[in-house]
């Protein structure tokens, strides 16, 4: 087991997690309550990296990453070295890559709120703000806990698109998936076993929490609806 991996595999997820988290809310609200007809080419944009090739998804936010970039550009003259393969080059291509399992819960929990509480809120005074503080945001928990555990779980266990962008650096870039392909590859198989089944535990806990969650959220929307 290679604990290093592991523990930096813990860092990233639980780093993204948090980003998403504040970054995927704004964006969710938007896209929730914008009434701009061209929306839906932002939710396409949001949900590309379901459908795209983790190496596709890579291969441009490697390119968006490397030297000859504006932005690689900007932050070599900065620090005097690029994006790519580093580790927080691995936490922006790890927010492209689960930026719509944690988008898309959040938008979906806040379209869940009733849209007569929001009229009376606002009805009340309350700024839309106070109204998404002290109201969609407590309605949306179960939404809420559900993106950040699914940015966190798929985070863990990615693997082309930190391939792509971080190579295979010890203690940098070298995730828990890519040391599992490289025991394999080196054909020890009790080893990738070994760290397999902590990545498919931790994985199982995470989905299995976010599952009893919703459940108890919906048994009691379902008691106060009755």
């Amino acid at each position: 087991m290679d604990w290093q991996a592991f523990s930096l595999t813990i860092r990233l997820a639980v780093l993204v997690a948090i980003l998403l988290a504040a970054g995927g809310l704004p964006v969710a609200y938007w896209i929730t309550y914008s009434r701009w007809r061209w929306k839906f080419l932002v939710e396409a944009v949001v949900a590309l990296p379901i459908v795209l090739p983790p190496t596709v998804l890579g291969f441009y936010v490697l390119v968006a990453l490397g030297s000859r970039s504006p932005l690689g550009r900007w932050w070599q003259s900065l620090t005097g070295h690029t994006l790519a393969f580093t580790f927080t080059g691995l936490v922006i291509g790890s927010i492209v890559y689960s930026l719509p399992f944690a988008v898309q819960p959040f938008a979906a929990s806040f379209s869940a709120v009733d849209g007569r509480l929001l009229a009376a809120s606002a009805t009340l005074g309350a700024s839309r703000l106070r109204t998404f503080f002290q109201v969609i945001l407590p309605l949306s928990l179960p939404g809420l806990v559900t993106g950040i555990a699914l940015s966190f779980a798929h985070t863990m266990g990615e693997f082309g698109v930190v391939l792509m962008v971080g190579g295979n650096i010890p203690g940098v870039t070298r995730t828990v998936s890519i040391d599992i392909y490289d025991q394999t590859q080196a054909l020890n198989y009790t080893g990738a076993n070994q760290t397999a089944l902590i990545l498919l535990a931790i994985s199982f806990v995470v989905l299995a929490v976010v599952y009893g969650m919703n459940r108890r959220a919906w048994a009691s929307g379902w008691r106060l609806g009755g």
